[in-house]
């Protein structure tokens, strides 16, 4: 029997989400975020969205626009330019409800959410004040004879999920290249459905063709929908097919203070439609 083309666009796939959604955005600060799917998310309608994210662009770009009603995060930053700046400016603002989270904490909530557990426990987050400021993540005290207190992080549960990987095929399998495969697998789990944008669309049997010791897979199992999106990841960083557009990201922070840069950067980012 074979298997199901879930291929779509990228306005397809945002055009099933509705507002109000829990979606969270793969990749890490500024390194293969979903760009064609976030340009997508931009060029719709949709608000009121909470935004679960190790933050970069994806953030920045969708604080922007208002899109945000909550921003679940571990950090906001566009990695050779430390500060993301329209993050930073709404959230001085108070635009939206912030949630800032330990790495290793928002780690734990999506894998909690991944295994179908209402929590996970951790050391992350004792000793400091993280706790104070999110009252919903609770301790609990250790069933064993160290009677242990521990942070028990709550699931973090997906609506949606989206991701780029390098390689996939039609019926949802994904392949990622590059060193470091970050959280995507988890997003991918945590989520109802996962929407997969990909470099290329290849026949299953060449999948793993280009697979190293650092590749990690996606299985179609976890995805709902795949988006065939060269350069899709652009302008963040996309290894090994192609760096980071450090030129086109200093236009894009540049653009929070200047205009003229910031009408440069619209121009080329969403002209560039892959």
């Amino acid at each position: 029997m074979s298997r199901p083309d879930k291929c779509m666009s990228a306005h397809e796939a945002i055009a099933e989400l509705e507002d109000g959604m829990t979606v969270g955005i793969g990749g890490w600060g500024s390194r293969r975020k979903p760009m064609a799917l976030v340009r997508a998310l931009l060029e719709s309608p949709l608000k009121d969205l909470t935004i679960v994210s190790y933050g970069g662009p994806d953030v920045g770009l969708l604080a922007r626009a208002r899109k945000i009603k909550r921003l679940l995060y571990g950090f906001v930053s566009l990695d050779s330019i430390p500060l993301e700046p329209y993050f930073r400016a709404a959230r001085q603002r108070g635009e939206f409800e912030a949630l800032e989270m330990d790495e290793g904490m928002l780690w734990w909530g999506l894998y909690a959410a991944a295994l179908n557990l209402p929590f996970l426990p951790t050391r992350a987050g004792l000793g400091s004040d993280i706790l104070d400021h999110l009252p919903q993540v609770k301790k609990v005290r250790s069933p064993y004879a160290d009677c242990e207190d521990l942070v028990a992080v709550p699931a973090i549960k997906l609506d949606a999920a989206l991701i780029h990987v390098h390689r996939a095929d039609a019926a949802g399998n994904g392949v990622i290249l590059g060193p470091d495969p970050y959280f995507d697998k988890l997003y991918a789990q945590a989520a109802k459905h996962t929407y997969m944008s990909c470099e290329k669309v290849v026949e299953t049997d060449q999948l793993f063709g280009e697979a190293t010791y650092q590749s990690e897979s996606i299985a179609r199992i976890n995805v709902h929908a795949v988006i065939e999106a060269p350069g899709g990841a652009g302008f963040t960083e996309c290894p090994p097919d192609y760096g980071r557009d450090e030129a086109l990201q200093k236009l894009y922070a540049q653009g929070a203070k200047d205009e003229a840069a910031w009408a440069a950067f619209e121009a080329r980012f969403f002209g560039s439609q892959p």
